[in-house]
């Protein structure tokens, strides 16, 4: 018999998004400290929804704990960024272009889009491209690949952050996933995937550029 795994308790899930949250979107900084007792006292709970928050965050590979430092944010290195864009780069471009073949809705996409035009500061804005993102890949036809590409999802942000912190860029983004709904739409499956592959190499070559470029 397959039994189904336990749900996070909603404690748990609520510390857990909520400190999700914050390092997306530059609330936490990489190498911040993350203090059970301080972080128990802010959302007013126990340390065990906090702990078993931190080894969840801890597995999507967003926090990194240390018998001798504790629990910190992730740093960002040009290694760790490069890494989980080469893993975007095999899957997402083929991810997308499945689902332009399959004519699967974009309205989820254009709502993001629109939401990603509209943001008040780059908080909102980074969270609704993450939005973006996900929903053309995820109707790709094949649960595995979009769940593969949901697990490096949240490191993939955070290396956004960092990088939109010292160079923004989001502009030029904009109009690169105007031009990937634009394909989509027209039903280019071919042209949607080689836009979106150029998207994600482009913006990690700029971020972390190579030695000497």
């Amino acid at each position: 018999m397959a039994f189904a795994p336990s749900p996070i308790p909603s404690r748990t899930q609520y510390v857990l998004e909520a400190i999700k949250h914050d390092i997306l979107t530059g609330g936490l900084s990489p190498g911040q400290a993350l203090v059970e007792t301080e972080l128990a006292a802010r959302f007013g709970v126990s340390k065990t929804p906090v702990r078993e928050a931190l080894k969840t965050l801890a597995g999507s590979g967003l926090v990194v704990m240390s018998q001798y430092k504790g629990v910190t944010v992730r740093m960002v290195d040009a290694d760790m960024a490069r890494a989980v864009y080469d893993v975007r780069l095999l899957l997402e471009p083929e991810a997308v272009r499945r689902t332009v073949v399959a004519g699967s809705p974009l309205d989820e996409a254009r709502d993001a889009l629109r939401r990603a035009a509209t943001a008040e500061d780059q908080a909102e804005r980074s969270l609704a491209n993450r939005d973006f993102h996900r929903a053309l890949y995820l109707p790709c036809g094949n649960p595995l690949l979009g769940r593969m590409l949901d697990e490096v999802r949240d490191q993939a942000a955070l290396v956004s952050t960092v990088a939109w912190a010292s160079t923004p860029s989001w502009e030029r983004e904009a109009a690169e996933h105007e031009e990937i709904l634009r394909l989509a739409a027209a039903g280019d499956s071919a042209g949607a995937g080689l836009a979106v592959y150029d998207h994600i190499a482009s913006f990690v070559e700029r971020a972390f550029p190579e030695d000497g470029e």
